[in-house]
This record gives C-alpha cells, structure tokens and sequence, in this order.
C-alpha cells in the first residue's frame, strides 16, 4: 500500500486558495470599474419622466 503524499496535497491546497483569491480580487477590479445600475438607470431616464404633458 502506498503512503499518502502530504506535501503534494498541500501545494494543491495552496494553489487552489491563491487561484480563489485572485478570481475575488479580479471580480472585485471588475466590479469596481463597471458604473452601477441604478446609476444607468437614471442616466438613460429622460428628464422629464413622471411630468403629464399639458394640453393645449
């Protein structure tokens, strides 16, 4: 029966919690520089939204 290779197992280990922390940290660079939804949203609202036309 083979012996269990702890050391290898480990570096997988390592390797999988650096890869998870650069995915966050490129998520969080993504999430930072797209503008945010609710600011599109009134961006693209026109200005005179929610005011009735008067009628002439």
């Amino acid at each position: 029966m083979a012996k269990p290779n702890y050391s290898f197992e480990k570096r997988q280990r390592e390797l999988e919690k650096k890869k998870k922390k650069e995915e966050k940290n490129q998520r969080k660079l993504a999430k930072g520089s797209a503008p945010d939804a609710s600011t599109v949203a009134q961006a693209s609202a026109p200005a005179d939204a929610g005011i009735p036309a008067e009628n002439a």
